[in-house]
């Protein structure tokens, strides 16, 4: 999801400042995120400095896209996350109207289903 303009340095952590020039977000609004978005968990150092991985950073570019390019709220762009992350797919939608292959597939899928059931008892 990163957009072709962004190209990140080779290295493994960023501090929140070299993060906050990659993104273009402001640092008090990636500390906001971070109390937000439970993806969003950059590591600390011992002194207590924020460590960002590219990781990092490609979700802070997901919650831009969500927030400011999709318009949705941060409720909203939680949920997409969070779906996303558990790897859902939107459901397969049939149309019945007259749709033989559909009727046919759902009547073996209930044949299926109930072998299975014959079995388990």
């Amino acid at each position: 999801m990163k957009p072709a303009s962004v190209i990140l340095p080779d290295k493994t952590f960023f501090s929140i400042g070299e993060t906050s020039q990659i993104t273009r977000v402001k640092q008090h609004t990636l500390r906001y995120w971070e109390s937000e978005f439970k993806l969003l968990r950059p590591t600390k150092s011992k002194s207590g400095h924020r460590r960002y991985t590219k990781k990092d950073i490609d979700i802070i570019l997901q919650i831009i896209d969500l927030l400011y390019n999709k318009k949705l709220t941060i409720a909203g762009a939680k949920k997409q996350l969070l779906s996303e992350k558990r790897g859902k797919k939107e459901q397969l939608q049939f149309e019945f109207t007259e749709s033989t292959a559909a009727i046919e597939l759902l009547k073996e899928t209930k044949k299926t289903l109930q072998e299975i059931i014959k079995i388990l008892k």
